[in-house]
């Protein structure tokens, strides 16, 4: 079977993604307006950042000649899902290694069903194993032992999350082309690829505001400033990352949050991401007016990804 050079051939995204407005009151009353980058409309299956940090790595991926991509992630990790259904379009294998053993024994849930569904190879490791291999990706043992099990793959990390990645992300920043003093583009932050090519792309004035989802995540900003110096091999101004408003920690959404979600689709009309898009809303309407978002500020709010198929 031969595979395709481009996998934008393959799966087609639809870029530049729509830039909606939202007209708030709440908002409006303190000076700032926003708009929303509308990433979950890229893809139907490799949706919003996952398409644009997956892109550069799929071309790698084909370039160098490997027929298998092996990643790492949770039992509902977007990032899975996404790589199963990446790697079915452009005709690559794939390993998802999952983390927690006991899932084995478990019914599948919908999000690893669906990985499944797309001919991914499941394999599920104990918390201490998975942490392991993901501090040590780089190592040659590490390589020798993923090999030795599942042959020559490309790997990836946990979400994505790479220079090439981050690369792939600062396309975000290039359809938004009249960025200036004033402007502030917002995103999630899982594992922080996204908001580091968005910072990294910005022009002169503009400001870029990380939402961190994971409780206690302070090791983001580092990570955050690690990709620079990878990737651009520099640091870049006019960036931070609100550590307020993880609800509670990864995957926990307490009922003011989900209340907000549902007053948000209602006034609006557009459901919202739990885990990620809402949590970085709650943070905009929360810092409006106040310091990092004064009035005169114009937010452009990156959807990441659509809503999940069991809220």
């Amino acid at each position: 079977m031969s595979l395709p050079i481009d996998p934008a051939v393959a799966l087609a995204p639809r870029l530049p993604s729509p830039l909606q407005r939202v007209e708030d009151e709440r908002l409006a009353g303190r000076g700032v307006e926003l708009r929303l980058k509308r990433d979950d409309a890229v893809h139907p299956t490799v949706p919003g950042n996952k398409w644009r940090k997956l892109a550069p790595n799929l071309r790698a991926a084909l370039d160098q000649g490997h027929s298998r991509l092996l990643t790492f992630g949770g039992a509902y990790s977007n990032h899975i899902r996404a790589v199963a259904a990446a790697g079915a379009a452009v005709g690559l294998g794939t390993v998802g290694v999952i983390r927690g053993d006991e899932l084995a024994r478990a019914e599948r849930n919908w999000s690893l069903a669906l990985a499944e569904g797309y001919g991914m190879e499941l394999a599920f490791w104990d918390r201490a194993r998975f942490r392991e291999a993901l501090s040590g990706l780089a190592a040659p043992e590490t390589v020798r032992r993923l090999e030795e099990r599942w042959g020559r793959c490309y790997v990836l990390p946990e979400g994505g999350t790479n220079v090439a990645a981050a690369r792939g992300a600062a396309e975000i920043v290039a359809e938004l082309p009249d960025l200036g003093p004033g402007d502030v583009v917002c995103c999630a932050v899982g594992t922080g690829g996204t908001l580091a090519g968005i910072a990294a792309a910005l022009p002169e004035g503009a400001r870029a505001l990380g939402v961190a989802v994971v409780k206690g995540a302070r090791y983001l900003d580092g990570e955050v400033a690690r990709l620079h110096e990878l990737g651009w091999g520099r640091t870049f101004p006019g960036w931070r990352i609100d550590h307020d408003h993880h609800g509670g920690g990864y995957g926990r959404v307490p009922a003011e949050l989900a209340a907000f979600a549902e007053d948000f689709e209602e006034r609006h009309g557009l459901a919202l991401e739990r885990r990620y898009v809402a949590k970085m809303l709650r943070c905009v309407y929360d810092l409006a007016g106040g310091e990092w978002l004064p009035p005169g500020s114009r937010v452009t709010a990156v959807i990441t990804g659509p809503v999940d198929p069991v809220q």
